[in-house]
């Protein structure tokens, strides 16, 4: 069972090598669920990725391998990200990443792993809950010499709360976590990738994961952690130095507490700095000083960024070597993984796969991550008119980077024409044939 479509040289090679970690006796299904997601339109249900990709008659055996690869979720994310590194990243010697969580909407009683979680976008209805799935997410943030920074996810993990964990069938065997223990296991896992490719790892995250239970075990691995800190947070000095007379352990943490609000506040220890924050330069107002935080198990940077309408903003940093400039960078950056979920949920259509199966869902939604960071990678080296052409938008702005969607659709294009030239052994390529190739290529992708 083969699909018609022919894709580009190197995406053949990217499918062979996810592939090669698989069971040889259904390896040879990655890659046409693959084709499948790239080519589904309407609502992307698995049924549409099985009829893109004209497999619809095994669709029971293709449910099941949907399944066994969320068992296979991080060996997969492992050559993904090893895949970026070549790609992207072989020039770098750090590694910045972007952890955060995400909800999905779903329907139906019979759906495993779902519950009643906070609606973060309550919107015009003011709904202070949704019934659906939770994702942590990680992503490789990575910065393109025209298009700025960008998010490419790798892995996801689903929340399931403790009182929901029950409702799971027992072969499971699912223990309960909370998202900031998935959240570790997450950096664990890309620390040590890290480390076996010689990358020092720095992970930047919203105000939520500023929890001892996520700090202390991404200090323990070695990584440098960057995240906002609370104004009211519990700081303390740097302890006394003792003599070496004095018997017992030496403290860890200062006797007195560090009031932000007051450091805000004093008028001296503040530094104008140029960074580039959202692909603009600027100059910040900031002052760092270090201090000692117990969630965190010792020292810490803090830096506070004063904001033109007086308003200012703490973070911290475990790195105690890092600059200004890199924290702020980092934390502008971080912004690159709300912009993945929403591409994922208008573009790849995250949420709305219809699998009930607790591992059909994971495998699903990490087939989109998937999908959505080869689709970036595959646009990486292409100009922004070899992607999109706006002359029949003139109401669009010309000069804005292309979207996702805008990847996606080049990438099918592409995948149209090498088909139509290779399968049909056209040689001579006449203007008329290309001219109605071109017109056939924006009616399909």
């Amino acid at each position: 069972m083969t699909t018609n479509f022919i894709f580009p040289d190197e995406w053949t090679t990217w499918m062979v090598v996810l592939a090669s970690v698989l069971h040889q006796r259904s390896a040879w299904r990655f890659a046409l669920l693959i084709a499948g997601i790239v080519f589904a339109n309407g609502r992307r249900t698995v049924t549409s990725w099985l009829r893109a990709a004209n497999i619809s008659d095994a669709y029971q055996a293709f449910y099941y391998f949907i399944g066994a690869l969320a068992r296979k979720s991080e060996i997969i994310a492992t050559i993904l990200l090893e895949i970026v590194m070549k790609r992207v990243l072989a020039d770098d010697n750090r590694v910045l990443m972007a952890l955060d969580d995400s909800l999905t909407k779903r329907y139906g009683p019979k759906v495993q792993g779902v519950g009643i979680h906070r609606n973060p976008t309550p919107g015009p209805s003011k709904a202070k809950f949704i019934y659906g799935h939770v994702w942590v997410t990680l992503s490789v943030l990575v910065r393109h010499v025209s298009w700025g920074t960008m998010g490419l996810p790798l892995l996801a993990k689903m929340y399931v709360r403790a009182k929901d964990i029950a409702q799971l069938p027992g072969q499971y065997q699912v223990p309960f976590q909370d998202k900031l223990q998935q959240g570790g296991e997450l950096v664990q896992w890309a620390s040590e990738c890290c480390k076996r490719l010689g990358k020092a790892l720095w992970v930047v995250t919203d105000g939520g994961y500023t929890k001892r239970r996520f700090i202390k075990p991404v200090v323990a691995a070695g990584v440098t952690l960057i995240t906002r800190l609370r104004k009211d947070a519990g700081l303390y000095d740097l302890p006394a130095k003792v003599e070496k007379c004095k018997q017992g352990r030496p403290r860890i943490y200062g006797r007195h507490k560090i009031s932000l609000l007051r450091k805000a506040r004093q008028k001296h220890g503040w530094s104008k700095i140029t960074v580039t924050l959202y692909g603009k330069k600027t100059t910040k107002c900031v002052k760092m000083f270090k201090v000692t935080y117990p969630p965190a198990g010792g020292m810490i940077r803090v830096l506070i960024s004063r904001e033109d309408n007086g308003d200012w903003r703490p973070f911290m940093c475990t790195n105690l070597a890092a600059r200004a400039e890199e924290i702020l960078e980092a934390v502008a950056d971080r912004a690159a993984i709300e912009q993945d979920f929403h591409d994922l949920k208008e573009v790849e259509g995250i949420g709305q796969q219809q699998t009930r199966n607790y591992w059909a869902s994971i495998g699903a939604l990490n087939l989109n991550l998937w999908v959505h960071t080869l689709v970036e990678l595959w646009a990486w080296n292409k100009s922004a008119k070899t992607i999109c052409h706006r002359s029949d938008s003139p109401w669009d702005d010309a000069e804005r980077r292309p979207s996702h969607a805008d990847k996606r659709s080049a990438l099918r294009r592409s995948v149209i024409e090498k088909t139509f030239f290779e399968s049909f052994g056209h040689d001579r390529k006449s203007r008329k044939i290309i001219r109605l190739l071109c017109e056939l290529q924006k009616l399909a992708a």
